[in-house]
């Protein structure tokens, strides 16, 4: 039975519990925003949440683009952040399978052949002649580490630990990166509508600025009122190369983001009918986010990592048993290794026990334990800020279909503005002042509308993001990152 308990051992320090859900049901104070229904008045684009409901793995396809989903699967195959978060992964978990080495025996072989000469003087006989031999010795050694107190186990728990954060960390990076191409493409959707916008509405304003000068020249209007308009008119102009520089901008970092260089052949270019807005919506419950979010089960692992190291320190403080043997053969020629009259052979134990050490155990276990308080802190700091993105995105939602309502009614009310004070204006009822100011809230109208659109679209993307984009309902990311690793090679 002492034998039993002496190999088996036992596991010092905490044994780690994965922290609990918050006791919450709803994201928002009283769940007003997991009840709301966001629509929009013309285009009729309604959004419904449906708290429970689980989150595809590969979310982004609800926006109905195919484009959008084949840039996704590029970025997979070329992202280097992605490469260099999978080499961690697998450096991660190198590391622990050479840990669990550490469990079982250690075997050596060793051959050593020297050519020696010794001389009288070591045998109190100066004036003795020496003698000049080659000596070989080939032996085989065993060693074993006792794990008594369980510091190799906690060890291998504390490296596996490690080892879920990489993993973590890989799919946060490929939830960061599908959610940057995602909202980079609504980007550019809004920026190419409001190019388009900004064209058009240059385009009334100089056939504006001809009606008028066809007018001045006729003598109905003052030579104010051109020059007004032809102000107006390079105005507008003025903020179109703002958006244009900003589109080239997005569309270089569109190519980054798949892995190549912005001097590659562009990448597939995205207009707004390429995107449909996702009606339905899941809503995962509180208690299952701290489960579904990459982050937070990435600090969850070192919270894990942590305090398998209490238990490391722990043991170091206690007796460490070790037992070797070795077996060989030693002869002055090689052809009389392992001949009868050869063999050696020694077995020993060896008990190593702490006694004075400065006091560096105590205080690095204490040491430990201060760092597993560190990483609880961070821990519940880290879902306080999930919590909080579900909670921002909830709301934005709720009043990004409010601005875009009203952001329409407000373009239809310009627009409608507009054409009567254009007509009065050419049969004389109304200054030009009045025709300035309709042009003017028009512009800002539908530029508005199309920016209240985008950013419905973009908070949309933010919602699937903030509630963990649904990793765990597709292949593993690691396993799919090698099998394209593969194929890549393989062609």
């Amino acid at each position: 039975m002492a034998g039993t308990i002496l190999f088996s051992g036992c596991t010092l320090g905490p044994d780690f519990t994965r922290p609990s859900s918050p006791d919450v049901k709803n994201y928002t104070p009283e769940g007003q925003a997991e009840r709301i229904v966001s629509t929009s008045s013309s285009t009729r684009e309604a959004q419904f949440l449906f708290q429970g409901k689980d989150i595809p793995g590969q979310w982004w396809t609800l926006f109905r683009s195919p484009s959008l989903t084949q840039l996704i699967r590029q970025a997979m195959k070329h992202s280097p952040d992605l490469q260099a978060a999978q080499a961690a992964l697998v450096e991660a978990q190198e590391n622990v399978a050479a840990q669990e080495g550490s469990l079982l025996p250690a075997l050596d072989a060793s051959f050593t052949s020297t050519r020696q000469k010794t001389s009288g003087a070591l045998f109190g006989n100066p004036a003795a002649r020496g003698s000049l031999f080659t000596l070989h010795n080939a032996s085989v050694r065993v060693s074993y580490t006792l794990d008594v107190f369980g510091a190799i186990r906690r060890e291998i728990e504390g490296l596996a630990a490690q080892a879920d954060y990489q993993r973590f960390q890989l799919e946060g990076a490929f939830l960061t990166l599908s959610s940057n191409i995602v909202t980079t493409a609504v980007q550019e959707v809004s920026l190419r509508a409001q190019i388009a916008a900004t064209e058009e509405i240059i385009t009334a304003q100089a056939q504006q600025l001809d009606v008028l000068n066809q007018q001045f020249e006729l003598g109905a209007i003052s030579k104010i009122a051109v020059l007004a308009q032809q102000s107006t008119l390079e105005k507008t102009r003025t903020t179109l190369p703002p958006l244009q520089k900003q589109l080239a901008q997005a569309r270089h970092r569109l190519t980054v983001l798949t892995g190549e260089l912005p001097g590659q052949p562009q990448v597939a270019q995205f207009n707004l009918s390429d995107l449909q807005l996702p009606a339905d919506l899941p809503l995962s419950l509180p208690s299952k986010l701290v489960e579904q979010r990459p982050d937070v089960r990435a600090q969850e692992a070192l919270l894990h990592s942590a305090s398998a190291q209490i238990g490391i320190a722990t043991a170091n403080m206690l007796p460490d048993f070790t037992i070797s043997a070795s077996a060989g053969s030693i002869a002055t020629r090689l052809g009389d290794l392992f001949v009868p009259g050869s063999a050696i052979w020694s077995v020993g134990g060896n008990l190593l026990q702490p006694v004075f050490h400065g006091g560096q155990l105590l205080h690095r276990r204490r040491a430990r334990v201060a760092a597993y308080e560190q990483a609880a802190a961070q821990y519940r700091s880290t879902v306080l800020q999930a919590f909080q993105n579900v909670a921002d995105t909830l709301r934005a939602l709720k009043f990004d279909a409010d601005e875009l309502a009203a952001q329409e009614a407000a373009e239809r009310a310009a627009s409608d503005s507009l054409e009567l004070t254009r007509s009065q204006f050419q049969i004389g009822s109304v200054s030009y002042l009045s025709l300035l100011n309709s042009q003017n809230d028009y512009q800002q109208a539908r530029i508005g509308r199309i920016q209240a659109r985008a950013a419905r679209y973009a908070d949309t993307a933010a919602l699937f993001q903030a509630l963990g984009g649904g990793w765990w309902n597709r292949e593993d990311l690691a396993d799919a990152l090698l099998s394209e690793q593969k194929k890549s090679r393989s062609q």
